[in-house]
């Protein structure tokens, strides 16, 4: 790779994340830290963008969800159905709200079960194996592969070990503008960016054709 050919790369990663690197987590008011509470609000985050709906539409239900007090596996299993139900609707999410409340129930029944309501626990438990992180992610009802992804890009913020976490849906991103497809190879040119950012940044890009043609076009 020439020199001029990495310059641009970098540019065109720091002119990204300046403008799109913003994670979901910060945007649906969530202080990530290695700590039971953030993590599992992280996990509802993930759950609900894994549906087929907007990302500012989940994003707005799981404000919803933390504002009615449900922030943590206890009280959101100790929470009715209709309860789950009313936070969705008022963030927007009425067409999957009813089948997402059971699988909240659900979830948060077996985080308490299975990791104590820790996900620190899930994260020992996969003991540094990524695959293995990732699959423990997806017993947790409502959430899949893609939800795994989106969880293990946002929680790479505190989870340091799992970095970089870019997962295909980045990669299209990246393909997208014209940078490397090797996560590690991205992630020597990203630098000292955080790679969470890095992350949310590439999926923007990836969802949306036109941050990609912004951002080339203020390169030049």
């Amino acid at each position: 790779m020439s020199a001029g050919t990495r310059s641009r790369e970098a540019e065109i990663v720091r002119d990204l994340v300046a403008e799109h690197g913003e994670t979901f987590a910060h945007e649906a008011g969530i202080p990530l830290k290695d700590t039971p509470q953030p993590l599992y609000r992280l996990l509802v985050l993930a759950v609900l963008l894994s549906a087929r709906i907007r990302g500012s539409v989940a994003v707005a239900a799981a404000r919803e969800l933390s504002e009615a007090g449900l922030r943590d596996p206890r009280s959101m299993a100790a929470a009715d159905w209709q309860r789950r139900v009313d936070a969705l609707g008022r963030g927007g999410y009425r067409r999957y709200d009813e089948r997402t409340a059971t699988q909240l129930g659900e979830g948060a029944e077996l985080v308490q079960e299975r990791w104590g309501g820790d996900l620190r626990r899930l994260h020992r438990e996969a003991g540094g194996d990524v695959a293995a992180l990732r699959d423990l992610l997806q017993e947790v009802p409502g959430l899949g592969p893609a939800g795994a992804d989106i969880f293990l890009r946002e929680a790479q913020a505190v989870w340091t070990d799992i970095a970089p976490y870019l997962d295909t849906k980045a990669l299209s991103g990246a393909e997208r503008l014209g940078l490397p497809e090797d996560p590690e190879r991205l992630a020597s040119v990203a630098g000292d960016t955080d790679p969470a950012a890095l992350a949310a940044a590439l999926v923007r890009a990836a969802l949306d054709k036109k941050v990609a043609e912004k951002v080339a076009e203020s390169v030049g």
